[in-house]
C-alpha cells in the first residue's frame, strides 16, 4: 500500500512582489509525496487566496483524499473524486511522479508527447511606481519577455517606463482583474504603441461579457476566467488565448486537456505559474510545447530555490531532470 506525507513550506522572495491584490514577501508551498515500492513521488501546490484557499485548507482537503491514495488512485480518477484547485493539483503531479519512477520512464513518454524544448519565460515585474518599475526594466533589460503587473492606475506610464528602460523586451502586462471595459478602450491604443503584445485578465471574470463585442487590437488572455475545460466553451468569443496553470486546473492531468481543446479550438495558450519553487514549475514544462508564451518564473522570484532545482538558462526554462521530477 502507498504511504503520503503532506507539508507546507515557506520560501523567502528577492523582494516583496506586489499585483493588485495585495503584496506578499514569501511563497507559501505545500508538498505531497506519495511512496510506493520504495519511490517516492512529490508535487507541489500554492493555496491562492483569490479562490478561497488558505494552507489549512487545502492541507485539510489532502488529509481527506489520502485514503484514496492510499488505495491507490489514478490520476484520471482523481478527476472524479477531488474539485480542481491546488490540492488536487499536489496529488496530480506527485502521482505523475510517481509513475514515472516505478516504470523507469520519463513523465512525458507516458503522457505521449514530445520532451519539452528549452523555451523562452517571461519575468515578472512587480507592480509599482513608474520610477521603479523603469529601474526594474533596466536590470532586466536583457530578458525577451517581461511581464508587467499592473492596476488601475498610472497604466501607460508605468508601461512607458518599461519600455523605455528595456526597448528590446516584448511586453506582455497582467492587470489581474483591476479595470473596466471604459478604462481598457481607452488604454489599448495607447499599450499597442508601445508594444505590448498580451493583455492578461482585464476585467473580473464574473463581469467579462462584454469583451464579446470588443474587437482588441492587443491579443486578451483569460486567467482568472479559465479553470479548466468546464469553462473552455465560453472563452472564445471574449478572449483570444487562455492562460493554463496547474493550480488552476488541478494537476497536469487537467491541463493536458485543457491544452488539447484550446488546440483543437484554434486558440492560444500561454503556461502560468503561481509563486513557487522548480518543484511546482516542473509539471508546467510538458505544457509548453506550442504555447504562444511562456510564464513559469516562480522560483526566479525566490531568495533560493530547493535543490536540485530547474535549469534556467540564458532566460529559458529547460525540461526537469529526473532527480527533480518526472
Amino acid at each position: 500500500m502507498r504511504t503520503i506525507r503532506v507539508y507546507s513550506e515557506n520560501w523567502p522572495l528577492r523582494e516583496a512582489f506586489t499585483i493588485s491584490r495585495g503584496t506578499k514577501t514569501e511563497a507559501s508551498v505545500i508538498v505531497v509525496e506519495i511512496t510506493n515500492e520504495n519511490h517516492t513521488g512529490r508535487g507541489e501546490c500554492v493555496p491562492y487566496a483569490r479562490y478561497g484557499e488558505t494552507i489549512d485548507s487545502v492541507l485539510e482537503q489532502i488529509h481527506l483524499a489520502a485514503p484514496l491514495v492510499k488505495e491507490g488512485i489514478t490520476a484520471k480518477a482523481l478527476l472524479d473524486q477531488l474539485d480542481a484547485g491546488a490540492a488536487r493539483n499536489a496529488i496530480d503531479c506527485a502521482l505523475w511522479d510517481l509513475n514515472a519512477k516505478l516504470s523507469g520512464q520519463r513523465v512525458w513518454d507516458i503522457a505521449t508527447i514530445p520532451k519539452p524544448e528549452p523555451a523562452i519565460t517571461a519575468y515578472t515585474l512587480s507592480l509599482d511606481t513608474p520610477e521603479a518599475m523603469g529601474a526594474a526594466a533596466r536590470q532586466n533589460a536583457h530578458r525577451p519577455l517581461l511581464k508587467l503587473k499592473l492596476d488601475a492606475e498610472q497604466i501607460v506610464e508605468r508601461v512607458h517606463a518599461v519600455h523605455e528602460h528595456a526597448p528590446g523586451a516584448s511586453l506582455i502586462v497582467d492587470a489581474n482583474e483591476a479595470w473596466d471595459m471604459k478604462l481598457l478602450e481607452q488604454v489599448v491604443p495607447e499599450l499597442h504603441g508601445l508594444g505590448v503584445k498580451m493583455i492578461e485578465q482585464p476585467l473580473p471574470a464574473d463581469c467579462d461579457e462584454s469583451l464579446q463585442s470588443f474587437k482588441s487590437v492587443i491579443p486578451l488572455a483569460a486567467d482568472e476566467s479559465c479553470h479548466t475545460t468546464s469553462d473552455f466553451d465560453e472563452l472564445p468569443p471574449k478572449y483570444d488565448m487562455i492562460n493554463i496553470k496547474l493550480d488552476k486546473t488541478g494537476g497536469l492531468t487537467e491541463a493536458l486537456k485543457l491544452r488539447q481543446m484550446a488546440k483543437d479550438g484554434d486558440m492560444q495558450w500561454m503556461v502560468g505559474c503561481m509563486i513557487g519553487t522548480s518543484l511546482g514549475m516542473a509539471p508546467a514544462t510538458l505544457l509548453t510545447h506550442g504555447a504562444t508564451f511562456v510564464d513559469l518564473d516562480g522560483p526566479l522570484l525566490l531568495k533560493h530555490d530547493r535543490d536540485p532545482s530547474l535549469n534556467f538558462d540564458n532566460n529559458r526554462i529547460h525540461s526537469p531532470d529526473s532527480t527533480l521530477w518526472g
